[in-house]
């Protein structure tokens, strides 16, 4: 009895003489030129980060364009150039003309959004199954954040720096500053300690600006398609004469006879449409080929509106604020966190 009672008193003392965590930490002196080199040592992490992204969202781009390349091949050029498709665009042209009151190219922009809808739900809907560029751009920004918090926690194991000094300076530097509210901020410790990011509200902005700052609607195929809508407008209003000149032989020549001549000019079109047939798929090919090669490579890498917009904005706001500091000769002052 006597012996448990001494032990116990002896690790009460002992405990009384222990310093807690938090003022042990505070105790260790870390050098202002010490926090220079860890900042410039982020900054260069941050870099290296963004390169091994780069890689993974180029593969997975190009994974993604094969896939609607092989898909735009199989299902988008055959229905687009088969003859009844062409009948029914010539149709929907006339009606987009006849209802444009004046408005120039209505007629070819209502076609391009009917096209492009075409185009989403018989390619990259199917193919975004398997992937697309908002999850590669989800993913390129996770593996991002993921990298540079690895080469943060080296960082301050070469200086030997108490992880809990290195949190407090992390949650110095700012990573998203998009506010207000508050809420649209966010410090690079914010950044590479919440997972998964989407559940930080700051980085919802993040993905809010980027998808503003896009240049076209909804991806690559907007602009690929309005190229190909344009021309196809334009073909089958130039056709609008000689169909019109067919639909009056029909009327002179009397209802029952009028039904025969239009069935036969339609079928002698749909001959002649299908020995038309393979040029025109040569030519759609092409068309859409060198458009959506020229939007792939802008959703690739414009800094602003592509799939690594928000690692090029982090990385931006990080190195920012940290040379900034560096050139104002600012000294680093560790913020107090909440307990």
């Amino acid at each position: 009895m006597l012996h448990s009672l001494m032990l116990a008193v002896l690790i009460i003392l002992a405990g009384c003489a222990t310093p807690q965590r938090g003022q042990q930490v505070d105790s260790v002196a870390v050098a202002q030129d010490t926090w220079r080199q860890v900042d410039r040592q982020i900054v260069a992490a941050s870099g290296t980060a963004i390169e091994q992204a780069e890689r993974y969202a180029r593969g997975s781009m190009e994974h993604w364009r094969m896939l609607v390349y092989e898909r735009t091949e199989a299902e988008f050029i055959p229905w687009f150039s088969s003859y009844w498709t062409q009948e029914w665009l010539a149709v929907k042209v006339s009606w987009y003309a006849a209802s444009a009151q004046g408005e120039k190219d209505s007629a070819s922009r209502r076609l391009a959004v009917y096209l492009q809808t075409q185009y989403r739900e018989r390619v990259l809907e199917p193919v975004a199954v398997e992937i697309d560029p908002e999850a590669i751009r989800a993913n390129a920004t996770s593996y991002y954040v993921s990298l540079l918090n690895q080469q943060v926690q080296m960082i301050a194991q070469s200086h030997r720096i108490p992880l809990e000094l290195m949190n407090r300076r992390l949650h110095g530097i700012p990573a998203v500053n998009l506010g207000p509210p508050a809420a649209r901020n966010a410090s690079l410790y914010q950044m590479v300690h919440t997972n998964p990011l989407n559940t930080l509200p700051a980085y919802t902005a993040l993905i809010d600006y980027v998808n503003k700052a896009a240049a076209t609607g909804n991806g690559p195929s907007d602009a690929v398609i309005a190229t190909v809508a344009q021309r196809t407008s334009e073909k089958i209003e130039a056709q609008f004469a000689t169909r019109g000149a067919t639909g009056a032989a029909a009327a002179v020549a009397g209802k029952a006879a009028g039904a025969l001549i239009s069935v036969g000019v339609a079928g002698i079109r749909a001959i002649i449409h299908e020995g038309e047939r393979p040029e025109m798929q040569a030519h759609i090919r092409k068309s859409l080929s060198a458009a959506f090669d020229e939007a792939w490579f802008k959703s690739l890498k414009h800094p602003l509106s592509g799939v690594l917009a928000p690692v090029y904005y982090l990385d931006e706001e990080i190195r920012g604020s940290l040379m900034e500091a560096e050139l104002a000769n600012r000294p680093v002052v560790l913020p107090q966190l909440e307990p």
